[in-house]
């Protein structure tokens, strides 16, 4: 809100939405709670551990504060829901029910059962180096390092922005969420769902593939996601995927689950804004099945015109918002 210099008091309120996604939500909340429930017994609960536990409060909370009356919901769809609510804000303001909406993703999960269930999903890498450990696209990863943090955007649409003077950093041209309809943690070995939502919004952006130079992938270092998410790629892609670039900043971030996608798309904004690609940290071994261009270990100071994010999550969600370098 500091950033966008919007003021309230001189926009139409119920024209200004909230959507923040989480993966899981109040789940320290929920640990704590049980545990009261049962050392100390019912009466001991908190009455605020509803309120406290359930997704939407982020949402809930950040409307309240900054007085926006508009559409407000969290749309949970595991780690593509930061993704996911970008895309559906852009939706409402291309639609024409919103003028403004906050998007992104907000997660806390680094708890003792958030910890004991991703682990024993084998999800989570077994390395020993923390410089081994969150390592997307190389041919020793293990899985993933979760981390904890919040993305948000504030999407407006054009001639709103610019009556107000506001410093824009890039435009949203394309979107599409899809489903793989095939396992509850697996994406497709086909990649057929990630494919076509990617295809998707370039369609609606009206460019080729050829067109986009860069995306900020998924690449969570499982074995199975980065496997299948190149596939995807090359599948939507075609012989411009030789020429794409790809990074993974879970190197950086570790796996923010419902709040990836939020702060995954700043990535992707920021490169075009600043004429710099991100690397792959930690890269080490090539994996003859991730021969992309993940540029790896060093970022490039590269000019871009079109910047894609996506989001694969669990139960075959995908999600792909796509970003264009903006000029006036």
């Amino acid at each position: 809100m500091k950033d966008s210099m919007l003021d309230v008091e001189k926009i139409d309120k119920t024209r200004f939405g909230v959507a923040i996604s989480s993966g899981i939500g109040g789940l320290k909340t929920i640990e704590d709670n049980n545990e009261t429930l049962i050392k100390k017994g019912p009466d001991r609960v908190s009455p605020m551990f509803i309120p406290m536990a359930i997704s939407n409060m982020a949402a809930g909370n950040v409307s309240i504060e900054i007085g926006a009356q508009g559409e407000s919901y969290s749309l949970i769809t595991a780690c593509a829901s930061g993704t996911h609510t970008i895309g559906e804000g852009y939706r409402a303001i291309k639609h024409g029910y919103q003028d403004l909406m906050i998007v992104g993703g907000a997660e806390a999960n680094i708890t003792p059962l958030g910890i004991a269930g991703f682990a024993n999903l084998k999800a989570l890498s077994t390395a020993d180096d923390k410089k081994r450990a969150s390592i997307p696209f190389d041919k020793e990863r293990s899985g993933f390092v979760m981390g904890e943090g919040a993305g948000l955007l504030l999407l407006e649409e054009y001639e709103h922005a610019k009556k107000r003077g506001a410093k824009i950093y890039a435009e949203v041209v394309g979107y599409s969420a899809t489903s793989d309809a095939y396992h509850i943690t697996s994406p497709s070995p086909e990649g057929e769902g990630g494919a076509r939502a990617m295809v998707n919004a370039m369609n609606e952006a009206g460019i080729k593939p050829e067109d986009v130079d860069y995306i900020n992938t998924h690449g969570t270092s499982t074995h199975l996601n980065d496997k299948f998410e190149t596939i995807a790629i090359k599948r939507a892609f075609g012989e411009a995927a030789k020429k794409l670039m790809i990074s993974s900043t879970k190197g950086n971030t570790g796996h923010l689950l419902g709040a990836a996608g939020g702060v995954e798309a700043i990535f992707a904004v920021k490169a075009l804004q600043e004429g710099f690609v991100p690397p792959t940290i930690n890269y080490k071994v090539p994996d003859e099945e991730c021969d992309l261009d993940v540029v790896p270990n060093v970022g490039r100071n590269k000019d871009i015109k079109y910047a894609m994010s996506d989001s694969l999550g669990f139960g075959g969600h995908n999600s792909v918002v796509l970003f264009k370098k903006f000029e006036d």
